[in-house]
């Protein structure tokens, strides 16, 4: 059956969804009214990666549809580490390192929720600021009760690590009953009825319905979406160069753009679904383009999705700069670019070194064996020997050299001035 909100609508046929702890009432309760929903970010780098991407497009459509968002920080998670479907713990970082990221974290969401006070007005808070001042005997007391050790060692998350024979830190432990306290006290602060996550994260969420009813006689509900890869099986956001991640100081909005502009053929429909806002005849249209005309339907993908993390001007630079270089031939101006110093460019530079310091190779061991592989290129030639080197005679007449590796990535390398 067709649900009759309109945010679990959207989210069925763009297919968002993937277990819910009780949709038909979910359903009930969103089609009465707004509900407060929140999906939590640990912080444990200073970026999030489009990996993020779902659970940020989810809290975008249930603003949109007339519902308030909250984006948890996990300050105070962070400092244990959240160990589902992971073979080893986390590393710990220590406060500062916390800070540090949760700075960075906190840029990308204002470019998709609108923040105030208004009553579907988006709310970030820091699970800080109860988790640090828990005293322990208290809460083992009130809420460790309430979980049973039997139960938690049958979520996948936990079962996976230990089948390997990794060790489960007793820190660790504690992650999914740190997280269902979470749920409680946004019940009890902010009236917060739904936390949604994604697939993984289903047994600590249904921690958190069951610790709310139990504590509080609360209604809860958790939503989880789908584990989103591409068709070849990889996941989403890894790219030759690392993650893509979405602030624009670890990733350009044109290496943003290319990466959805290079999504694969099979992919373009469901990625339209999820990452655009695109309406469904649309959608419908753009996916049902074959052969070379499925491209335009890429490039509108790359534009949404980049006009969406980094404004309308950087994408249209970001197409543009991709017409150039791929139509034109020319040295488009966003392009990736790199600064070297005069006088390394006189003594000659190994091309390999080039390359990794480009971003184009994750190594200089990567960038010889493209080079042995015939991939890269200076300047649209093919480099055919590992220990050629690069020079000032190598500028081009816009005063830059272009690496390449492969027909899609990349990258100027410029003459400090």
């Amino acid at each position: 059956m067709e649900p009759s909100s309109d945010f679990l609508r959207e989210m069925t046929w763009r297919g968002f969804i993937h277990q819910c702890t009780d949709l038909e009432t979910l359903d009930a309760r969103m089609s009465a009214g707004p509900i407060v929903a929140y999906i939590g970010f640990d912080c444990t780098a200073d970026s999030l990666h489009v990996g993020s991407m779902v659970p940020i497009m989810m809290l975008r459509w249930l603003q949109k549809s007339g519902h308030k968002p909250i984006v948890l920080m996990g300050g105070g998670t962070t400092k244990v580490g959240d160990p589902s479907f992971r073979d080893e713990a986390r590393k710990l970082l220590s406060v500062e390192e916390i800070a540090r990221n949760m700075s960075g974290i906190k840029r990308v969401f204002s470019q998709f929720l609108t923040f105030g006070d208004g009553p579907c007005d988006a709310l970030m808070v820091d699970n800080a600021a109860w988790l640090d001042e828990l005293n322990y005997m208290s809460f083992l007391r009130d809420y460790g009760r309430h979980f049973s050790v039997n139960r938690m060692l049958s979520f996948e998350s936990v079962k996976l690590r230990l089948e390997r024979e990794q060790p489960l830190t007793f820190l660790e432990f504690n992650y999914m009953i740190l997280q269902a306290y979470d749920f409680v006290e946004l019940s009890r602060r902010h009236s917060c009825s739904l936390q949604m996550g994604g697939s993984d994260q289903w047994g600590n969420i249904v921690n958190g319905v069951e610790l709310g009813r139990r504590t509080d006689q609360a209604s809860l509900f958790g939503l989880t979406t789908p584990l989103i890869t591409t068709s070849s099986g990889a996941k989403m956001g890894k790219t030759a160069a690392g993650a893509l991640w979405l602030n624009e100081d670890r990733v350009s909005p044109y290496d943003y753009w290319q990466y959805w502009r290079n999504t694969d053929d099979a992919d373009v429909g469901r990625f339209l679904r999820l990452f655009t806002e695109l309406p469904q005849d649309e959608i419908a249209r753009l996916e049902n383009l074959k052969d070379a005309e499925i491209n335009d339907a890429k490039k509108v993908l790359a534009d949404e999705a980049t006009k969406m993390c980094h404004g309308a001007t950087a994408a249209e630079a970001a197409a543009e700069t991709a017409r150039e270089t791929f139509e034109e031939g020319r040295l488009g101006a966003e392009l990736p670019s790199i600064e070297i110093a005069r006088a390394r460019l006189v003594e000659g530079i190994p091309a390999y070194e080039l390359l990794r310091a480009a971003g184009l190779a994750a190594s200089n061991g990567e960038a010889r064996r493209l080079i042995k592989g015939g991939g890269a290129r200076l300047n649209d030639v093919a480099i055919k020997n590992e220990s050629q080197t690069v020079g000032l005679a190598d500028l081009s007449s816009e005063g830059a050299i272009k690496l390449s590796a492969g027909k899609k990535r990349h990258a100027l390398v410029r003459v400090q001035s």
